[in-house]
């Protein structure tokens, strides 16, 4: 990915991170994730997080525990760094996260301000920052079925755009995006690599648009 001269090294990464529970919604490395922030806690823990490395991480609830005052969370979440932030005349932040590097909830901490704080392990996925080269994935395939998923849903999409964006950006923004399960956008999170993140999304999409007899759904 294209890195912003902004963006802190791995060295530099926080040994406590604020984790925002939200079901269907995953961080990649080089994704931008628009949240519009109302929960009296979720306030306080982006005031806390602009106050210092305007880092948060989002994680997902396990399945059946979205709706629970506490939720049971998945052990991978993303990282994102705050790039942009505005204030609504009704109280709410909208703000902007930068997809930097995905983590492991070593450990939960008690919480600050009514939000929850985990200890983050980073050694997994070091190689996240880096540049990661096109070609590592079937596109021509991926774009075919994706023209039948979006199709089947009613879903209207940008072709040029879609064309233009490079592998990495397209996959991580498809990933994040479409409206798929949460389960199977925790499996797009936690696939090693680009190329084994673009064989999930295939095999994904094909259980999406396909039925037994090989016939698109409609």
């Amino acid at each position: 990915m294209s890195r912003s001269p902004f963006d802190p090294p791995l060295s530099a990464y926080p040994e406590v991170l604020p984790i925002f529970p939200l079901a269907g919604t995953v961080l990649l490395p080089g994704g931008r994730l628009p949240l519009n922030i109302f929960e009296p806690r979720y306030l306080a823990m982006v005031a806390d997080a602009l106050k210092s490395d305007r880092m948060i991480g989002m994680i997902q609830p396990r399945e059946g525990q979205d709706q629970m005052p506490h939720p049971e969370v998945y052990r991978i979440g993303g990282m994102g760094r705050i790039t942009s932030f505005a204030e609504t005349d009704d109280g709410r932040y909208l703000i902007t996260l930068a997809g930097l590097c995905r983590f492991e909830v070593r450990e939960e901490l008690p919480q600050v301000n009514g939000y929850r704080r985990a200890v983050p392990d980073f050694s997994r996925f070091k190689a996240d920052p880096d540049a990661a080269a096109d070609g590592q994935i079937d596109r021509k395939r991926l774009v075919e079925l994706l023209r039948g998923y979006f199709k089947a849903r009613g879903i209207k999409a940008d072709w040029r755009g879609i064309e233009a964006a490079g592998d990495e950006g397209l996959v991580s923004t498809l990933a994040m995006l479409c409206p798929f399960q949460p389960s199977e956008k925790q499996a797009l999170l936690e696939a090693a690599d680009l190329p084994a993140r673009g064989r999930t999304m295939i095999t994904i999409l094909e259980m999406s648009t396909t039925v037994p007899g090989g016939e698109m759904r409609h």
